[in-house]
């Protein structure tokens, strides 16, 4: 189903400003007055001047609107550190609201706010439709301006909002998988950010979009039309200006190296994918240190990227990786936590795929109390653990062992519902030969788990 647009409220809508529109209304009416309605003797006018000098003195019409769009973009700024989204969000549409007073519908200051506006619908909620809404708004008033400004210094700021609209359109675009229409539109903003380098004689400031960012851009929208070498271009040019700005050692440079590496692995090129999240890696752990959440999905990917390359003396590394990820998981994230356990299951494929069964089913066993903690009894991953503990034991000719795990589990399904019996005062449905999630409403057959042993299966899936 397609978004909705987003309603801007009009002046009239929002009682905050509707003095602002009473005052400059009066002043529009007191223009059109007859002349005859105005002609006041000189001694009524001064009696009117002296009881009323301090109001009249200081009463200017745009004060008031001028001063609360300052206070509202000083506010967007804070609102965004502080991560509250969905506020930065309606302060933005406050400024649009705000420069239509101030500046005039047809001004482009009322157009940068627009792509204000659009930037933060893509960039603080994630929704594209609305960014694109607004975005194609601003860009149509800035072209009708644009080489019909009355300084350089405005056809300087024009240029940066139209970086940053089409920046926001292509974006936008390559977040509903367009990958062709986002690829243009980030072209546009690429010669645009071109074309105010050469006004600004090389220099390019107060724009929110940055080279690195339409470097980025343009390698995902490659990446979406499949054009893999022209992707890797754009993320080794992101790569390169980091590093000139802020050094080897930035933590900026730790998701390009993942991004690039995934790249690699898709030109099955994996030993320059290994070396990007080995340089990640390093970056982690001198930034965050060994344990930390950062750390634990890089060593994940380099585990996998290990294992991806299918080399016989990488297995070693396979398994260095995978512990240090599940290790730091547990130190910062806790041992339930869904990250740690989706560690523990990648490793435990892999280790069935290598032979190494006992392994595998050591850390499925371990891992079962905390499954039960994070989902609840009566889940299907529970039961999905079990049910590869199981497949373990049958090929070892451990049937009975097999068959009491998943025995186990129908017992504690059925101590589970008949505990939510007595607390709901409710008759029980008699469900125990499945296990039943109220809340994702998933039925796990576990006689069926027990028919699929019995014929013999044998890999984890």
């Amino acid at each position: 189903m397609p978004a909705s647009p987003i309603y801007i409220p009009t002046v009239t809508n929002d009682t905050d400003w509707n003095f602002c529109f009473h005052l400059s209304q009066q002043n529009k009416n007191s223009a059109h007055q007859r002349p005859d309605e105005l002609c006041f003797t000189y001694e009524s006018r001064e009696s009117e001047e002296e009881s009323r000098t301090e109001e009249e003195e200081n009463i200017d019409c745009m004060s008031l609107p001028k001063e609360k769009l300052a206070q509202s973009q000083k506010k967007i700024v804070q609102l965004i550190k502080e991560k509250m989204n969905i506020q930065a969000n309606k302060e933005l549409i406050r400024c649009v609201i705000l420069s239509r007073i101030v500046f005039g519908q047809e001004h482009w200051k009322c157009a940068e706010a627009l792509a204000n506006l659009a930037y933060g619908y893509l960039t603080l909620r994630g929704f594209p439709a609305q960014a694109k809404k607004h975005a194609e708004s601003a860009k149509n008033k800035l072209l009708a301006l644009k080489g019909n400004m009355a300084s350089d210094e405005e056809e300087r700021e024009i240029l940066g909002v139209m970086i940053l609209l089409y920046y926001t359109l292509g974006m936008a675009w390559l977040l509903q998988k367009r990958g062709k229409e986002a690829y243009f539109y980030l072209q546009k903003a690429d010669r645009t950010m071109k074309e105010l380098t050469e006004l600004n004689k090389g220099y390019v400031y107060n724009i929110q979009v940055t080279e690195k960012d339409l470097e980025i851009g343009l390698g995902r929208a490659s990446l979406a039309i499949h054009r893999l070498n022209l992707a890797l271009s754009h993320f080794e040019k992101a790569i390169d200006d980091v590093i000139a700005a802020k050094g080897v050692d930035t933590s900026d440079l730790i998701s390009l190296y993942e991004e690039i590496a995934q790249m690699e692995q898709l030109r099955r090129n994996h030993g320059q994918a290994i070396q990007y999240l080995k340089q990640a890696y390093s970056i982690c752990v001198s930034s965050f240190t060994e344990n930390s959440p950062q750390t634990g999905e890089v060593s994940a990917l380099l585990a996998k990227a290990y294992a991806m390359s299918g080399e016989p003396q990488h297995r070693d590394a396979v398994e260095i990786y995978f512990v240090k990820s599940i290790s730091a998981y547990k130190a910062t994230l806790g041992p339930e936590d869904c990250e740690t356990l989706a560690t523990i299951e990648e490793f435990c494929k892999w280790l069935v795929q290598n032979g190494n069964k006992q392994g595998a089913y050591r850390l499925l066993k371990a891992s079962l109390k905390s499954y039960i903690i994070n989902y609840g009894v009566c889940n299907e991953k529970v039961a999905e653990t079990l049910y590869n503990m199981s497949r373990i034991c049958f090929p070892k000719g451990e049937i009975r062992k097999a068959i009491q795990m998943l025995r186990k589990q129908i017992h504690q399904a059925r101590e589970e519902e008949e505990k939510m019996t007595l607390e709901n005062s409710v008759s029980p449905s008699y469900i125990q030969p499945y296990l039943f999630d109220p809340h994702l409403r998933v039925v796990f057959p576990i006689r069926k788990c027990m028919e699929w042993q019995i014929r013999g299966c044998a890999v984890i899936t």
